[in-house]
């Protein structure tokens, strides 16, 4: 497990999320979808319930109970179960069953521990989260920070390489294949794709490699089209469209993102693109 410097916690707290989250690796090293599926269930039953999951909680009688209470009831013991779950990805028709299958469990249930209350302490929600991508990305290098709310697609397609943050709310469409490189940065809310629709039957899929780094920036509510390249250093200003490659060291923004400067850091020639040609900081 990758370290962080954050601040102390209790020393039982501490050892308590350290614990769980040692166990549920251990249970997560069986790819086996049912062992999965009811770790998650039973996990799941315990963080919103506070009590262990037993077969009753989806046929028990609720005395002095409404209809719509006892079948609710049920519905919510059923839904822990990723068994009785159906995400987006399954119904594509790009999907891989054999390897979107054993990861669908552990993608259910990091998408349900980062709705609990659980999921918004910070302490032990990075070092949850690495530990199940280890288990769904392609590859997971070291020092990896996620933050809550991240959405993949099928995850076996994503790389994410040493010293990555993903902060809240990005979404990482690995359809095709998806590769952030060491050292890069993706802000809240922004999405990142790797695939894209015909222009005249939206029901056709080109997938396509992304990829972003190393050292690059993905800014708050930017978005990088399927089969971009942002290159070292390169950043995509917030609310940026980037359409087209973005050359190392470049700023890009804007709908589609354009260069505005070049980083001060630049290589004084580096091919088209860079401050060769004049594009540099006020331009």
């Amino acid at each position: 497990m990758p370290r962080y410097e954050y601040r102390n916690l209790h020393p039982e707290a501490e050892k308590s999320f350290l614990a769980w989250i040692d166990h549920l690796d251990k249970e997560f090293g069986n790819p086996n979808v049912d062992h999965r599926s009811m770790v998650v269930r039973d996990a799941l039953h315990q963080i919103y319930l506070g009590r262990p999951y037993t077969p009753e909680d989806e046929n028990e009688d609720y005395d002095n109970a409404s209809v719509t209470s006892q079948l609710s009831a049920r519905a919510l013991s059923h839904s822990f179960d990723p068994r009785n779950a159906t995400l987006e990805p399954e119904y594509y028709g790009d999907v891989d069953p054999e390897r979107y299958q054993p990861r669908k469990p552990l993608i259910w249930f990091w998408m349900m521990f980062d709705r609990s209350p659980l999921g918004l302490n910070h302490w032990l929600g990075y070092r949850l989260r690495y530990m199940i991508a280890s288990h769904v990305l392609k590859h997971l290098g070291k020092n990896v920070k996620l933050f809550h709310g991240i959405e993949v697609s099928f995850g076996y397609n994503l790389t994410i390489e040493d010293n990555c943050t993903i902060h809240k709310y990005v979404l990482l469409d690995d359809r095709g294949e998806l590769i952030i490189h060491e050292g890069s940065s993706i802000s809240d809310y922004a999405n990142v794709y790797s695939h894209s629709h015909d222009l005249n039957d939206a029901m056709i899929i080109a997938n396509h490699k992304t990829e972003i780094g190393p050292r690059a920036r993905i800014t708050y509510h930017a978005t990088v089209l399927s089969g971009v390249t942002v290159g070292e250093h390169g950043i995509v200003g917030s609310m940026g469209v980037a359409t087209k490659d973005v050359p190392p060291y470049n700023v890009v923004a804007g709908i589609p993102a354009k260069t505005v400067k070049v980083k001060t850091i630049a290589p004084e020639k580096q091919g088209t693109g860079y401050r060769e040609l004049g594009i540099g900081e006020g331009d």
